[in-house]
């Protein structure tokens, strides 16, 4: 679990219902909804919750560093909740599932120093793309 609404108490964020509802959409492993997303499950549990209130509670949430906005190949925006726990990103290349991934090892230093072009490395990204066991198995 990401612990999202946890984190979100600890920061004494103001939690009206419809933001509760938010998190606790985005809470989980390997969450990576989108907002259309969010908004569809947040109205099973809170039906009269509105598109703009989801969209502006993601937009909180990302701006206080809780949840992370991922972009990949001009497919829409995600909203992954574990930015606190360090990870990186498998993504099918045909369908667009995410999952999170902790490989071993250590990135910062894995990158030479006359690669670094004088750069301070601060954070390192890595996307890792394939085809999910269902798109692999329905063939090319």
């Amino acid at each position: 679990m990401s612990d999202l609404l946890g984190r979100l108490r600890e920061r004494g964020w103001r939690l009206t219902s419809q933001r509760r509802v938010v998190a606790e959409v985005l809470d989980g492993e390997h969450v990576h909804l989108t907002a259309d997303e969010v908004h569809a499950r947040a109205v099973e549990r809170l039906p009269e919750i509105s598109r703009a209130t989801v969209y502006n509670a993601l937009g909180e949430l990302v701006t206080l560093g809780e949840v992370v906005e991922l972009s990949t190949d001009g497919r829409a925006k995600r909203y992954d909740p574990n930015a606190r726990h360090p990870h990186h990103h498998l993504v099918c290349s045909r369908c667009g599932t995410i999952r999170d991934v902790h490989p071993t090892g250590d990135l910062m230093t894995g990158l030479a120093a006359e690669e670094r072009f004088g750069f301070t490395v601060s954070k390192v990204e890595v996307t890792y793309r394939g085809l999910c066991p269902s798109c692999a198995g329905q063939g090319a």
